[in-house]
């Protein structure tokens, strides 16, 4: 293989040299450049232009000749530059369109063999870290524009499905993600020396270090963080975003800076996961996170489900209305489909990835992945109980949500052996008319008859309606979950419906029957 680069190394320079040699020779025979006049110089100025390269009697003037030889020479090669420079900016885009046409291929042989698609098994490089002059410049590794599967795709994979028996309930069997798959978990971090409290128990209930390799990103530069990350030795790669400076802003969104700065260590980190380590998919997590003993377990086993099913682009650990008031804690098994992006702590693959990057915000990028131009109607998975808590009340948030809410989620301590469940009730078009049918078969009620005690009888569930958006603030407000919207998606909703226990009877917010989109309005 060396004597091969060798060899074509040693090629490519003698051709070079070749080249310009010819060129050389060629330029020196060659008339100056123009068009020929009458008396056989070049215009504008005919005999009179031609003998500016001889001196008395006619004989060459030796310096203009070489003058006017190293002009054409810088000419040539100036353009010789400027197409290396069009070759090279025209490299990347011809091997992402051959990329594109060669996954389009892959993608229909995978469609013909199987729904759950399983990747290789990619590798880490090595565990030392990156170089701060590499990690600024990305490699252009192909991206190919990953969007909603087209209506001939979906309708390919539902004629499969159907042909297909699978099993008692007509249900799509969703395998384990294969022992191969790697999951990389990226701790984002900055300057809070307590991500040791999110690393200790990252590492004490990994399975496998191969499996689940820990990727810390640290922003900021703070040494002391920086000492403690680094003081967990090869059971942590350690890598630090190169870019610290400030951010030019309007000057009304100077008290912002964090958030942008927080967008662009995100766009870098996750440019370095799926670009230069080259892994298939993620879970974020950020330094002020606590995990659950089965959180490793809960991702591997959402991973086949996140690529089964084009409707879902997440699999988070979180609820936000993850109280322990609001959730029941024999159901620790217990997941649902939401259509409200919840973060903090979350999976997402590639593919999303690829369609994201592009268009990275320069901030607040959680509430812009909520807007319906990102989330394209899709979904993700979140638990009845949280697999991560957060710790952090300081941060660029200054604490918002924390004292109400945050502090008090409930994180799940029951391991749940979510490998060995049928997980697949949570593909759409298994979930969907269940889902409706169980919520509007609910008997209507006043929150009144909930506030009660023993006005009602049995454990739910009970649906409360809303018709509006203040309706529907001040239903959340007295039932004591979380009441903002984000573009017009309430947290934890799905199809408007917001689900959680109320003194212990289970309640579920939803709008009238025959629910149809979100009104963005709501905001």
């Amino acid at each position: 293989m060396v004597r091969k680069k060798g060899s074509l190394i040693l090629c490519g320079a003698f051709l070079f040299v070749a080249w310009n040699a010819l060129l050389l020779l060629y330029l020196w025979g060659r008339p100056p450049i123009g068009r020929l006049g009458e008396g056989g110089g070049a215009e504008p100025g005919g005999q009179e232009e031609w003998g500016v390269g001889r001196g008395k009697g006619g004989q060459v003037n030796l310096a203009g000749e070489v003058i006017r030889l190293a002009e054409e020479v810088e000419v040539q090669l100036e353009t010789q530059k400027k197409l290396l420079k069009q070759i090279e900016s025209h490299r990347a885009v011809w091997a992402r369109q051959k990329d594109i046409g060669k996954r389009e291929t892959e993608d229909t042989k995978d469609v013909k063999q199987e729904v759950v698609l399983q990747p290789q098994k990619p590798s880490l490089p090595p565990k030392d870290s990156v170089d701060d002059r590499d990690q600024t410049q990305i490699k252009p590794t192909q991206k190919p524009v990953h969007t909603v599967a087209s209506d001939s795709k979906l309708e390919q994979h539902q004629d499969i499905e159907k042909k297909e028996e699978i099993g008692e309930n007509n249900k799509l069997a969703t395998s384990v993600a294969s022992p191969d798959v790697i999951i990389p978990i990226l701790v984002i971090a900055c300057d809070r020396v307590t991500v040791k409290r999110s690393l200790d128990r990252l590492i004490q209930y990994r399975p496998s270090p191969e499996q689940y390799p820990i990727i810390v990103s640290q922003d900021c530069g703070h040494a002391e963080t920086a000492r403690v990350i680094s003081s967990y030795g090869d059971q942590v790669r350690h890598i630090r975003q190169p870019d610290l400076s400030d951010i030019r802003v309007r000057p009304e969104h100077r008290k912002f800076q964090g958030y942008y700065k927080i967008a662009r260590h995100y766009h870098w980190a996750l440019n370095q996961v799926f670009y230069t380590f080259s892994q298939s998919t993620v879970v974020i997590v950020e330094d002020d996170l606590e995990v659950a003993p089965d959180f490793f377990e809960y991702f591997r086993a959402l991973y086949p489900i996140l690529r089964a099913d084009p409707t879902l682009w997440c699999a988070s650990a979180w609820n936000d209305n993850g109280r322990e008031a609001l959730v029941d804690p024999s159901k620790a098994q217990l997941l649902y489909r939401t259509d409200f992006f919840p973060g903090l702590g979350w999976m997402l693959l590639k593919e999303l990835w690829d369609e994201l990057e592009p268009k990275w915000p320069s901030a607040f990028w959680d509430d812009w992945m909520r807007q319906p131009e990102q989330r394209k109607e899709r979904s993700c998975i979140r638990p009845e109980i949280s697999r991560t808590i957060t710790f952090g009340r300081k941060g660029v948030s200054l604490g918002q949500f924390f004292d109400q809410y945050l502090r008090y989620i409930k994180l799940n301590t029951e391991f749940v052996p979510f490998t060995k469940q049928d997980l697949s009730y949570l593909l759409k078009e298994n979930y969907d008319e269940k889902f409706i049918k169980e919520m509007y078969s609910a008997p209507l009620v006043k929150i009144e008859d909930l506030q009660q005690a023993g006005s009602l009888k049995g454990p739910g569930p009970y649906r409360v309606q809303y018709s509006s958006r203040d309706s529907f603030k001040v239903f959340a407000r007295n039932l004591g979950v979380m009441d903002d919207l984000k573009s017009g998606v309430p947290r934890t909703g799905y199809r408007g419906v917001v689900g959680f226990l109320f003194r212990g009877r289970r309640v579920v917010l939803a709008p009238p029957e025959g629910w149809t989109q979100y009104d963005v309005s709501w905001s």
